[in-house]
């Protein structure tokens, strides 16, 4: 599973909120909905985001090895 915690952390770090990313770097209220509620993302926009933080991915997401039950979810979902 992966998960964007860190994007938050990251964010608050360096003073950036999602009205700036939003306003002055054309990422989409969309992309920042999705972001918060755990879905996926390119690897495009992983790359600006990374960019615009001026950081690394690992300050961005984390990943944890899915549970069985977390796989079966995912699958249903699909």
């Amino acid at each position: 599973m992966i998960t964007y915690e860190k994007l938050w952390q990251t964010m608050k770090e360096r003073n950036i909120t999602t009205y700036h990313l939003i306003t002055y770097h054309n990422i989409s209220r969309g992309l920042i909905s999705r972001l918060k509620k755990g879905e996926a993302m390119t690897t495009n926009t992983l790359n600006n985001l990374c960019n615009i933080l001026d950081c690394d991915v690992t300050d961005i997401l984390t990943y944890t090895k899915d549970t069985p039950t977390e796989q079966e979810e995912q699958t249903t979902q699909q």
